[in-house]
């Protein structure tokens, strides 16, 4: 039996230097706690950002699972959401001779005027037999600042990957500031782990940072390390996107980088 559940987050000032959280409705699989404040936010007058952990309460995504999480940063709010473990997408159940039905997950994600948030959500397993879509839209005010990671593992340790199809959609103002979708494993065009994509790689990740400073300083491209680099966006963005042989690794590229862009 599938699941289909929409968590949902809502950040606001709460006239003390710091954020509320209105609204912290779990779903389904999905669990959110308040854990921790976070660090004040570098640069900005947010204050104390509100920080909330996802849970996983059960095995998911597994195929045919709709699962959505949405979140609202409200004008001059900070947020930082994160979570507890890795994301593992499992095979979903057949019916005869057919294939199992695909999982699907969408993030909707919106920031206000002056307001943050860190989305940091662990690494998404694509295990074998799996398929699993993921859509992440965000939309951000002029003045919004945003940090999102996405970390993708091809397989668990000595086991071949699943399908999985990811796309970022980013508009500021309105207007599209990243659109873009990586399609890996058995179901996916050919190519896919080849030297153009990801070159035998197991773990493929990439960083989006959002500031308005970036519009009179845009950031130069280079290499971060052989297979790691940082390219500025037509607007006042920048995107990292690295490969590496792990996880611990791919974390580490992506770390050092926001460490870098972000102070």
């Amino acid at each position: 039996m599938s699941v289909h559940a929409t968590a949902r987050i809502t950040a606001a000032p709460d006239g003390r230097g710091g954020t509320a959280l209105p609204v912290l409705e779990s779903a389904g699989p999905l669990a959110l706690r308040r854990t921790r404040a976070a660090t004040a936010v570098p640069g900005t007058g947010t204050g104390v950002a509100a920080r909330v952990t996802v849970v996983g309460a059960m095995s998911a995504p597994l195929g045919g699972d709709r699962l959505a999480l949405e979140a609202v940063v409200r004008d001059g709010a900070a947020l930082t959401v994160d979570a507890a473990a890795a994301m593992i997408a499992l095979p979903g159940h057949r019916t005869g001779d057919g294939p199992a039905d695909h999982a699907g997950y969408d993030t909707r994600l919106t920031v206000g005027e002056s307001a943050v948030l860190h989305w940091l959500p662990e690494q998404l397993i694509s295990v074998t037999g799996s398929d699993l879509r993921t859509h992440t839209r965000v939309e951000l005010s002029p003045t919004a600042r945003l940090v999102l990671r996405e970390e993708l593992i091809l397989g668990r340790h000595g086991e071949a990957p699943g399908t999985v199809t990811t796309r970022i959609t980013v508009h500021r103002a309105g207007r599209p500031l990243l659109d873009q979708q990586l399609a890996l494993g058995p179901g996916a065009p050919g190519g896919w782990d080849g030297g153009a994509v990801i070159g035998g790689h197991r773990a493929v990740g990439q960083l989006l940072l959002v500031r308005p400073e970036f519009e009179e300083k845009p950031v130069a491209p280079r290499l971060l390390g052989d297979t790691a680099v940082l390219t500025p966006l037509a607007g006042p963005g920048a995107l990292v996107t690295a490969l590496a042989p792990d996880a611990r690794a791919l974390r580490r590229v992506l770390d050092d980088a926001l460490a870098a862009l972000y102070r």
